[in-house]
């Protein structure tokens, strides 16, 4: 089974793994695919994916956010949801036996979080992911980061994610991605991610204050990432125990670019750039996908079409009760 780690590279090195359970299970038409996390922003769309594509899915949540984002499957007699916690062994060895695919998608997520409870963070990123069995950090963003980068963790949540990839590379039947920053819709919404905060933060605030706005990141669409791991399933003979990152290639742009781009969708958007103040999160690299294009697969969702799929969430969504009128 493969146990397939993301990496959201969004967040320092989050792996996100693969792992296959049985070599031989392409050959059937459809598999069993065990999703931890599966009502969360990125668990919520893959569950989604493999269940168009034919497959069937286990999908694991505490539901600490809700159910919300999981209803729209409840009709497919494909789907089967289980309200557990992902590190409770007894309860998770029989879902792992019955899976042909692992994606442990529950996760601590984000520097600040995992900052405010790293026992949580270590115990859920990190040994749940050993029971079923971002890295990058601080760069120049002057060279491209590859698979072969060493890794430089600056939070407890890329740490714990490196140290996971590392382990589970260790182990049979395994691909991990390494995530560019995630951006898009999804059923359960996260603001806090970088081109969702600038494009909410347009739209509702009109305004914005960049702290180094040199900084660079990588960007890759939610539904780009779904798609990518539904090809590393079907392609896993050939991609095992191999690192991927995924992101789009056109999108290592720094903050002030990225705000630029938002602008170009919000004319109004005004933008401040303050050389007083730091940003606590100083992951700084621009990334190259070369090795998952020549894996077969390459991101196609461009900030070009997610900052209008943003811009019109957000006005469905609406304002905040909590935020000034």
């Amino acid at each position: 089974m493969p146990v397939f780690s993301p990496c959201i590279r969004g967040r320092p090195a989050a792996e996100h793994f693969i792992q296959r359970r049985y070599p031989s299970f392409m050959s059937t038409p459809s598999f069993t695919v065990l999703i931890t996390g599966a009502a969360g922003y990125l668990g919520s769309i893959v569950s989604d994916h493999f269940l168009k594509a034919g497959h069937r899915v286990i999908g694991v949540d505490n539901l600490s956010f809700g159910s919300a984002p999981l209803n729209h499957l409840c009709e497919q007699s494909a789907f089967e949801f289980v309200r557990e916690d992902a590190r409770n062994e007894s309860a998770m060895a029989g879902l792992i036996k019955r899976a042909d695919v692992i994606i442990p998608l529950a996760a601590v997520v984000g520097m600040p979080a995992c900052q405010r409870d790293p026992w949580l963070a270590t115990s859920l990123n990190l040994e749940a992911i050993r029971m079923v069995n971002s890295g990058y950090g601080i760069k120049s963003g002057n060279s491209f980061c590859t698979e072969e980068t060493p890794l430089d963790p600056i939070s407890i949540y890329g740490q714990t994610k490196c140290q996971a990839e590392i382990e589970l590379l260790n182990s049979n039947n395994t691909i991990t991605l390494r995530l560019a920053t995630v951006f898009g819709m999804s059923p359960r919404m996260r603001i806090d991610l970088l081109v969702n905060h600038f494009v909410h933060t347009a739209v509702t605030d009109g305004y914005l204050v960049i702290f180094e706005k040199d900084f660079k990141r990588n960007f890759v669409h939610v539904r780009d990432v779904a798609d990518c791991m539904l090809h590393c399933v079907a392609n896993s003979t050939r991609m095992v125990g191999r690192p991927y990152n995924v992101g789009l290639d056109s999108a290592n742009l720094s903050k002030a670019e990225l705000a630029m781009k938002v602008k170009e969708f919000v004319p109004n958007f005004y933008v401040h750039y303050s050389e007083v103040g730091t940003d606590p999160d100083k992951r700084n690299y621009i990334v190259s996908n070369q090795r998952l294009r020549e894996a077969g697969f390459e991101a196609k969702r461009t900030l070009e079409t997610g900052i209008p799929e943003l811009i019109k969430g957000y006005r469905m969504i609406g304002r905040s009760p909590l935020k000034n009128v």
